[in-house]
């Protein structure tokens, strides 16, 4: 049976594009602008850190890795990635906590908006919109959340990256 690297190299050689430039289309660098070494603060409160956050690119750029670990203990990992069928972005994101996001989205005049549904722990599914806009340097995460089904939406967090000290 095949390994994962010879199945990778299988479907690269049949879809006629080589793995070094299957993700060179512009769209692919639209969330660069958040790659690095993060620390988080409340957007409202910049005095001391809630989170540090590492953001990379991974899968020979076709994809994005985020690591953010709370001080409070919370760890979320996520994949975002550009899907070239629906000409979309797309993150999952699951927690420590047994939560897990799904959101998908585009940039829109420099700002990277991605809405889906959240499921948490205790079995409820919340809608939330998250968006990321560049601060100079900085980048600001909000996000909005609707208990019934987007018909009201309420802020949920507003969060500044600054780079890592």
């Amino acid at each position: 049976m095949p390994g994962p690297r010879h199945l990778a190299l299988l479907l690269a050689a049949t879809m006629g594009t080589s793995a070094a430039c299957a993700c060179s289309a512009p769209e692919y660098r639209q969330f660069d602008f958040w790659l690095g070494d993060w620390d988080a603060y409340e957007y409202a409160d910049r005095g001391t850190p809630i989170a540090r956050t590492r953001v990379e690119l991974i899968a020979a750029g076709c994809a994005i890795h985020e690591l953010y670990e709370q001080t409070d203990g919370l760890i979320g990992d996520s994949i975002l990635s550009f899907d070239p069928v629906r000409r979309a972005w797309q993150q999952t994101w699951v927690t420590n906590r047994g939560s897990l996001l799904s959101i998908s989205g585009h940039l829109v005049d420099g700002a990277m908006s991605l809405e889906g549904e959240m499921h948490a722990a205790d079995g409820r599914t919340l809608r939330q919109l998250i968006t990321w806009t560049r601060e100079g340097d900085a980048v600001r995460e909000s996000s909005m959340v609707s208990k019934n089904g987007g018909q009201t939406w309420e802020p949920a967090f507003d969060v500044l990256f600054e780079k890592h000290r």
